[in-house]
């Protein structure tokens, strides 16, 4: 009777918890309809051809896209675009744009932001005129999350087919549903977010609170303190350009918040998630099925995002003041040395040698602006992202005026370009 006694305390308690992993798994899977879902015209997405010997990055070997749906392993790309539709006649530019690298079999995850200034292909114009070279942020607001993706798979050479999309506004939210975030600051940041947060707070229906300044003689320079900052003051954070580094560390700012983010929402309980989830997922708009979201919650939630997991692309670029597009715009140097050195980051064991279609673009971008393989060494030094002294990262622009970077200047200003 003993051993019965036993088994059947066994049975209920296997019973028990198969109950709550099927609980877990229904109420998972009916908060993620709340999700905009929005398939792609596969007619108008184009992908990589003949990257990695036939194969682009996240492929199988037959260049079909691979199926981690039924199980987590391999790599999986996906596009992340943080969407400004604060004016509805200035449309939906991708404002943020993060290429996340998911590789299931090392748990981790590298994130690579594409500055929005980027000088590449973008597709067709508004007047349907192929070739289109201007920022890179202009192609989400000229042809959907279709033309976003073709533009990154074509410049770099990657087949994503997978993409989120989320207004900023849902980002206020999710931060202030967490309890907010703290990041260290600078005297400089911290007076342009007190700045920003003006116009965010009144987009994020949130009430404007202002961070005092520490007086100049306690907290100048670039010293760090850390600061406590609710959803509005993060997503102000998250905007800031205007100090050293401009869009660059913008870019660096969007990627520790959002590592700020995965850090909070591993410690909070499971009703503030679903706090979280029912006012932000009406927000976001993705085409990736609610099976493959379910399944990858909980592993993400565990998986590293180191700070050597994340960069910016391009690595190397040189900054034109709108002599090319009309506005400033940050030219890659070139564009086949940055997308060399992007697979080399993303996927270090694969071989890569460029695609024709690379090739070309590379080869017009150069024509355009003057910039070719014999300025890279410049290009890599005109910004560079330093640690300080307290391990945290801080922007800062070097500006490296070389007798090269001086003729450049002086046969841009004459219109004088080379091949």
């Amino acid at each position: 009777m003993g051993k019965k006694k036993i088994l059947f305390v066994v049975e209920i308690i296997v019973l028990l918890l198969l109950s709550f992993v099927l609980f877990v798994f229904i109420w998972a899977a009916q908060k993620f309809t709340l999700v905009n879902h929005q398939e792609l015209d596969k007619d108008r997405l184009f992908m990589a051809d003949g990257v990695n010997s036939g194969a682009a990055a996240g492929d199988k070997a037959d260049g079909q896209p691979q199926d981690t749906t039924s199980a987590l392993t391999g790599i999986d790309v996906i596009a992340l675009v943080g969407l400004d539709t604060r004016d509805e006649l200035d449309g939906r530019n991708s404002d943020t744009m993060i290429i996340a690298c998911i590789n299931h079999n090392e748990k981790s995850i590298k994130l690579v932001s594409l500055y929005r200034d980027t000088y590449l292909n973008v597709g067709d114009d508004y007047y349907g005129n192929s070739n289109y070279y201007t920022k890179a942020n202009a192609a989400y607001n000229l042809g959907g999350p279709e033309q976003f993706l073709s533009m990154a798979n074509l410049n770099l050479d990657l087949n994503i087919t997978e993409y989120v999309t989320v207004d900023f506004s849902a980002l206020c939210t999710t931060i202030e549903l967490l309890g907010g975030l703290d990041i260290d600051m600078t005297r400089e940041e911290l007076i342009h977010l007190n700045d920003y947060n003006v116009e965010t707070s009144e987009a994020c229906n949130m009430e404007y609170e202002e961070i005092e300044v520490p007086p100049a003689d306690e907290f100048d320079g670039a010293m760090t303190r850390t600061f406590h900052l609710n959803g509005s003051q993060a997503v102000s954070y998250a905007r800031i350009r205007y100090t050293a580094g401009n869009d660059f560390c913008r870019a660096s700012r969007q990627r520790l918040v959002l590592s700020k983010i995965m850090e909070k929402a591993k410690t909070v309980d499971l009703g503030t998630l679903d706090a979280v989830m029912n006012a932000v997922l009406p927000l976001v708009t993705t085409n990736l099925d609610n099976s493959k979201i379910v399944s990858m919650i909980q592993p993400l939630l565990t998986y590293s995002m180191p700070e050597e997991n994340q960069d910016g692309f391009p690595f190397a670029h040189m900054p034109d003041d709108g002599s090319i597009t009309g506005s400033d715009c940050v030219i890659p140097v070139t564009l086949e040395y940055n997308v060399t050195r992007l697979h080399q980051f993303l996927f270090p064991n694969e071989e890569y040698t460029s695609s024709p279609v690379v090739q070309g673009y590379s080869y017009q971008i150069v024509i355009d602006s003057g910039y070719g393989e014999e300025d890279i060494d410049t290009a890599l030094g005109m910004d560079e992202v330093r640690k300080s002294p307290n391990g945290h990262r801080s922007c800062k622009t070097r500006r490296m005026w070389k007798p090269a970077v001086t003729v450049m200047i002086i046969k841009r200003m004459l219109g004088i370009k080379r091949l």
